[in-house]
């Protein structure tokens, strides 16, 4: 969220490609191998047609021997899969079932229409066969002519291998890794002046830089400190011990806002409304007597598994606005002084000096010391336990190794992880890591996730020609220093395949000039799969268009996977920026469209798109914590139209949806560009009983922009006369 009454140019530098290349990483060259990973495995998969009452296409690349796909009883019949990208084919595996293909082909294409056949046989006997095949595309069809039995066509499982690119993906040494030159790790016997002077130089270089494309990551081997952290932008701080006492800051850890102007009067600093891209994380902090935290941020800035020894404010402190963030997974022994921050979530946290304050939408989940429930004014939403959440994994430092933590998921938690004892979860050694610097292939990358490989992304910005493909279980992501990737081609930054417990976090995805259909994409289009057990999760993974670059995207975020946890992210259509930002120069039509049963998100700020914000389309949805802000920028109403309706819903959940429920949401308007525009709804949903929202606001920023009615019609206009609306159940 930018300042509603005021907009200041920033600077920016341009994107250092010279630095990008500079840092790719040293690549042994062999001769391709074929490897052994089944590229196919819950790939999306088409077929000419499905046997009466059989199984579908997936069944036969869903790496299970009992599920089969069947035809029907003609030919020619055939099964494709999309491999996600090109690849070079180098083995093709088909287990049949008694119903096997007498004659058949292997082909690959490019594009699903031009067809190159690269394996032909009239005499298959069926059964398991292995065949060599060479050949290069990012489709793969199997295409039968004539049938072995009066039955169809029957697969039990279609396994692709593709050969590993012609390199070695270098190790990781767990003990002495490489991660570039901008992760600075510093340890008890380090020089705690050399330490300051470096902490200060970044946060000199940093204090402005909202779109350049500097990334740094601060992390403190276990110990004690003093040390004076300014958090500025694109910079991580974070302990490298098991639990958040090891590492101890005596001094502060803190977020300032003196930079951006507030108001008409120069002199006047304060305002935290830009106060993005920045986080904390896993260490404690002991702060001087008599002396506060200062916290004053907005949207993209997590205060995670932190335990602060004192007490925080989270905006500049009498004179400054601060607009979003989250305390998640942290201890804070002071009192929580909210003042003018508009929205905050607090989930999984010990508040146990209590919280003091409230804005527009202040929301708690599974938080002891929050405040009582109460809603409007004092607006707080205080639910008592989160159903479903698994925290952030993170780096950490043990026995002279780096390790990295993934947590266990946890049911109906109330308080945070660590504080009991010993967290549960699993530690994986940073030798199952690949890491990526800015300059890396992302031919490696996917070589390195085929080898079952998970990837820790360095801070810098990644410029990708492809896609970054995600296809086995639990696999960990873990970006630094707000890693980001930027797509140059027009395709999606990453795709994750459905399967179970995939862990996403700690990265920006920022679009590239020429459109993307999508960003990020969890399952591909008509996943299925149930993860209840071992659900995939997506922490502190942020996505922007427009802003550091004239972005395109048409969707930023899909979720077709069941059971997805969202845990924290903005989605973000730029309203500012070093580059031109403008209703048909960064163009994005939805930030988030939810495909999949039962997703649950907490922390969900999605602002600024061209229609719905938030598409909900999946049944069992809940959301915990709302903030969207509708665009700036429609030139008139006329652009501004849903049908013969004015103006998109900033949260839309979808008419077929049967169930869905939300508490603690917030839909603001400022349109700046035309303040006489009207939207008709803040939020629109289905009218069924197991449809229902809880405390919700909508706000008119100084009456620029009117939002018509709340939700469904009803709650009444905000707009200059009444700035902000709330409905507090709904139905």
């Amino acid at each position: 969220m930018s300042s509603p009454r005021s907009r200041s140019r920033l600077l920016t530098a341009a994107l250092a490609l010279g630095l990008a290349a500079a840092l790719t990483p040293v690549i042994s060259a062999q001769a391709a191998e074929c490897g052994t990973t089944n590229a196919a495995l819950n790939r999306p998969t088409t077929a000419s047609s499905v046997e009466n009452g059989g199984t579908p296409a997936a069944a036969a690349v869903d790496g299970n021997t009992g599920t089969r796909w069947s035809s029907a009883f003609s030919d020619p019949q055939w099964i494709q899969v999309d491999l996600g990208s090109t690849q070079t084919v180098c083995r093709v595996t088909l287990n049949w079932e008694t119903a096997y293909g007498r004659a058949f082909q292997v082909q690959l294409s490019d594009n699903a229409s031009t067809w190159n056949t690269v394996y032909s046989t009239t005499t298959s006997a069926g059964g398991v066969q292995n065949l060599t095949v060479a050949g290069a595309g990012r489709y793969l069809r199997v295409y039968g002519t004539t049938r072995s039995t009066g039955y169809g066509y029957s697969l039990w499982e279609l396994a692709v291998n593709t050969e590993t690119g012609g390199v070695t993906i270098p190790p990781t040494d767990p003990r002495n890794p490489d991660f570039g030159p901008n992760v600075l790790v510093y340890g008890p016997g380090s020089s705690q002046a050399d330490m300051q002077n470096r902490l200060n130089a970044i946060a000199d270089q940093m204090k402005t830089n909202q779109f350049g494309p500097e990334r740094y990551a601060v992390l403190f081997k276990p110990g004690s400190y003093n040390a004076d952290v300014n958090l500025r932008f694109y910079t991580q701080v974070a302990g490298l011990g098991l639990r958040p006492d090891d590492v101890n800051i005596n001094g502060h850890v803190r977020v300032e806002a003196d930079w951006l102007q507030q108001g008409d009067n120069p002199n006047n600093l304060g305002n935290a409304t830009q106060n993005f891209w920045r986080g904390a994380e896993n260490m404690s902090v002991t702060l001087p007597t008599n002396q506060i935290e200062r916290w004053a941020v907005s949207q993209a800035a997590a205060y995670r598994r932190m335990h602060l020894r004192g007490q925080i404010h989270l905006w500049n402190g009498g004179d400054g606005w601060a607009s979003g963030g989250l305390i998640v997974d942290s201890k804070i022994d002071g009192v929580a002084v909210s003042g003018s921050q508009q929205q905050f979530l607090t989930r999984n946290s010990n508040l146990a000096g209590g919280w003091s304050g409230s804005v527009w939408n202040m929301m708690f989940v599974g938080s002891p010391g929050a405040p009582p429930q109460h809603f409007p004014n004092p607006s707080h939403t205080t639910v008592d336990t989160t159903p479903v959440v698994r925290e952030k994994p993170f780096l950490y430092f043990e026995n002279g190794e780096y390790k990295v933590f993934v947590p266990a998921l946890r049911q109906n938690a109330r308080g945070t992880s660590w504080e009991t004892g010993t967290p549960a979860g699993q530690s994986i050694s940073l030798a199952d890591f690949f890491i990526v610097k800015p300059g890396t292939p992302v031919a490696t990358t996917n070589a390195a996730l085929a080898q079952g490989k998970h990837l820790l992304l360095t801070p810098g910005v990644h410029r990708l020609n492809d896609t970054i493909n995600v296809t086995r279980p639990d696999t960990v992501v873990l970006g630094l220093g707000l890693a980001t990737l930027s797509p140059d081609t027009g395709k999606a930054a990453m795709a994750v395949s459905d399967v179970d417990g995939v862990k996403l976090a700690g990265f920006l995805v920022d679009a590239g000039v020429q459109n993307s259909p999508v960003l990020l994409q969890v399952g591909p289009t008509g996943s299925s799969a149930s993860h209840t057990s071992n659900p995939t999760s997506l922490h502190d993974v942020y996505l922007r268009v427009g802003g550091s670059q004239a972005g395109k995207a048409t969707v930023s975020l899909e979720i077709n996977s069941d059971n997805v946890i969202v845990d924290h992210t903005w989605v973000w259509r730029a309203d500012h920026g070093g580059s031109p930002t403008g209703w048909t120069v960064n163009t994005g039509r939805n930030g988030v469209v939810v495909n999949g049963d039962n997703v649950t998100a907490y922390g969900l700020f999605v602002e600024h798109y061209q229609q719905y914000n938030t598409v909900w389309n999946g049944n069992g949805g809940r959301t915990y914590f709302y903030q969207n802000e509708l665009p700036y920028d429609p030139p008139n109403q006329a652009s501004w139209m849903n049908g013969s309706q004015p103006g998109w819903a900033g949260y839309k959940v979808a008419d077929h949806v049967t169930s869905h429920e939300g508490w603690g949401m917030g839909v603001y308007s400022f349109n700046q560009a035309d303040p006489s525009i009207h939207t008709a709804n803040g939020f629109e949903v289905p009218n069924r009983s197991g449809v229902r929202l809880h405390d919700l606001v909508t706000v008119s920023l100084g009456g620029v922009g009117t939002i018509d009615n709340v939700v469904n019609g009803i709650g009444g206009a905000a707009n200059m006369a009444t700035q902000q609306r709330y409905v507090v159940n709904y139905p």
